[in-house]
């Protein structure tokens, strides 16, 4: 018999050390066992002299036989006769009148589960003690009472706990809502940014007043910015009878992007006025500035740019931006690749050595249009491409139509295709008709 006085921890040091995780092993364990042949009366005297053991674990040759309970132990032995007819008989004999249904768990099982379970149990057997099994065939008893003033210490713990994540959240929600403020404030400033720099792209756009005064050109232009600022870029110059043409997108959109957009149009502007005729000095200089500012800005954005010179029936393209479709009179698509007419804008500080130029000639009715890819690759709710071949298509079936019937036909079927699908990409189409000789003698 082991000594019925040993615990595994003192009840003060277990319950200082508990966490909400805490097993049963972390608690005031009795290591009290006797042999299951021993005489009932030797049982009898170790319960007096130590009241505190909550019951006996029965062991036959060193293996678990089962576990005696004080109180069902000391039930058993107040009845009448029951000393003299249990005090000299083995515990064996014992057993059958005091046995219960024992409640056996791992000592790694939570002391919260433990206590569920043993407040589950029928009320007879709701403070027979519980056996720990902290290994195997190693066996100790845990007194219920210690256990449910174990689980006493751990709902203090989680309240205490609760409350302290309480305050923490309700510290962190401050913080949200002063951020919030913060945002908000931002925003509105930002907000007022962006306005104002729309505004401005929209005032730089060329005037109907403006394009009608265009000779020789029938000219409608469309441009839809996908957030509050787009980086597309088009514009018509008529400088003393020198015509300037240009389309451009800018990477992303946003404020950085619409920025950059006006910086070109000024520059191009400048440049033209200046007098400034040679394709390659042109777009060096445009480029230079874009790029010593762009670095300036410390942005990464930089822009596709093709500029346009017509004079007399005849247009000279240069720069790199995407294919130029011309319609000739009676619906034949012509595409102009512009890869090797240019390089990016802003992206490298002399492109000269890239820059070329090609001419087509315009006959009356012939058509040229420009646009950006927001309309090739915007995408239907399948997240199916518009696509090249389908605008050539609309542009081939309208030929024949003005330049402002050629281009409403185009954006509306864009816009068919998109349907309720997000718009990621600003959308710029401008549309070029050369006027038949009865036009142009009207103007």
């Amino acid at each position: 018999m082991r000594d019925p006085s040993h615990l595994s921890d003192t009840s003060e040091e277990s319950l200082a050390q508990l966490g909400l995780d805490s097993t049963l092993r972390e608690l005031s364990l009795y290591d009290f066992q006797i042999e299951i042949g021993c005489p009932g009366k030797q049982l009898a005297r170790t319960f007096e002299e130590n009241p505190l053991i909550p019951g006996a674990i029965l062991v036959r040759g060193g293996e678990f036989a089962g576990m005696v309970s004080r109180r069902r132990f000391l039930e058993i032995m107040s009845r009448p006769y029951a000393i003299e007819l249990f005090s000299r008989r083995s515990l064996a004999s014992l057993q059958g009148f005091v046995a219960t249904e024992v409640l056996v768990r791992s000592g790694n099982t939570p002391i919260v589960a433990a206590a569920r379970e043993c407040l589950q149990r029928p009320p007879e057997l709701l403070y027979e003690p519980v056996v720990v099994e902290l290994r195997p065939d190693v066996y100790q008893l845990l007194d219920v009472h210690q256990l449910l003033v174990a689980q006493s210490r751990l709902h203090e713990l989680a309240t205490l706990l609760l409350q302290e994540r309480g305050q923490e959240l309700d510290r962190a929600n401050a913080e949200i809502t002063s951020l919030n403020e913060q945002l908000q404030a931002e925003n509105i400033r930002l907000s007022a940014e962006l306005d104002v720099t729309r505004r401005l792209q929209q005032m730089l756009l060329p005037k109907e007043t403006e394009l009608l005064q265009i000779p020789g050109l029938e000219i409608a232009g469309f441009m839809q910015p996908a957030d509050e600022v787009g980086g597309d870029y088009y514009d018509v110059l008529n400088h003393d009878g020198r015509i300037k043409i240009g389309i451009g997108d800018v990477t992303g959109h946003g404020l950085e992007s619409g920025v950059l957009m006006i910086m070109v149009q000024t520059a191009v502007r400048t440049l033209l006025a200046n007098n400034e005729t040679d394709p390659v000095r042109f777009l060096t200089a445009l480029n230079r500035t874009i790029y010593e500012n762009v670095q300036r800005m410390n942005s990464d954005k930089n822009m596709t740019l093709s500029l346009l010179d017509y004079k007399e029936n005849r247009m000279h393209l240069s720069g790199q931006h995407e294919e130029a479709i011309v319609i000739r009179s009676g619906g034949e698509i012509e595409l102009i690749d512009t890869l090797d007419l240019g390089f990016p804008i802003g992206l490298d500080e002399d492109i000269a050595e890239f820059i070329a130029q090609t001419s087509v000639q315009l006959n009356p009715g012939d058509t040229v249009v420009l646009y950006t890819d927001g309309i090739t690759e915007a995408e239907d709710e399948n997240k199916n491409l518009y696509g090249l071949e389908r605008l050539c298509k609309v542009l081939k079936t309208n030929w024949y139509k003005s330049a402002e019937e050629i281009r409403k036909a185009a954006i509306e079927d864009v816009q068919e295709h998109i349907g309720n699908h997000k718009v990621y990409d600003d959308i710029t189409l401008l549309v070029l008709k050369q006027k038949g000789v009865e036009a142009m003698e009207a103007v």
